[in-house]
């Protein structure tokens, strides 16, 4: 699968397309194929996404407390946020699912496009040793500002 129209969305071309396409692998279609599915970068990429989004709400909004912080970075990393992303780039169109999976509509499922978000985001972040990942999602969280001003009613300083 040619992942060009991908990288030019996201802003980021992967040295390692072999990653990319592990990110892009559904647990279907790991055990359907007997390869490595997505699961393992999908848990790293959630904990840069909860670290980097806790960090740009920490820096951007000093107004806040702890617990409004909190349910902020839960609104702005949860799966709707996610499954946004994931139809801004397209995600569905270079996903790999197994034959039960696909037949179930799995190209639509929120859950499984906001997952591979989350694994795209680790492998981001070993391809390019952290530093354009950093970049790439900031920029993500600086969209959602609004979202986060109607959330807390702050404005950035």
């Amino acid at each position: 699968m040619d992942f060009t129209k991908l990288e030019q969305s996201i802003g980021y071309t992967f040295k390692d397309k072999n990653l990319l396409k592990k990110a892009l692998t559904h647990t279907s279609y790991a055990y359907d194929n007997h390869v490595e599915s997505n699961e393992k970068l999908e848990f790293l990429g959630d904990s840069i996404l909860e670290f980097l989004s806790s960090k740009y709400i920490y820096k951007n909004y000093p107004k806040l407390k702890e617990g409004e912080m909190t349910k902020v970075r839960a609104e702005v990393v949860c799966e709707e946020s996610l499954y946004e992303v994931s139809q801004k780039h397209h995600f569905s169109d270079f996903l790999y699912l197994g034959k039960s999976e696909a037949v179930s509509h799995g190209r639509q499922k929120p859950a499984i496009l906001a997952d591979s978000v989350e694994a795209v985001i680790a492998a981001i972040y070993f391809d390019s040793r952290f530093r354009r990942g950093r970049k790439i999602y900031c920029n993500k969280f600086k969209r959602s500002s609004r979202r986060i001003k109607q959330k807390c009613r702050y404005e950035r300083p």
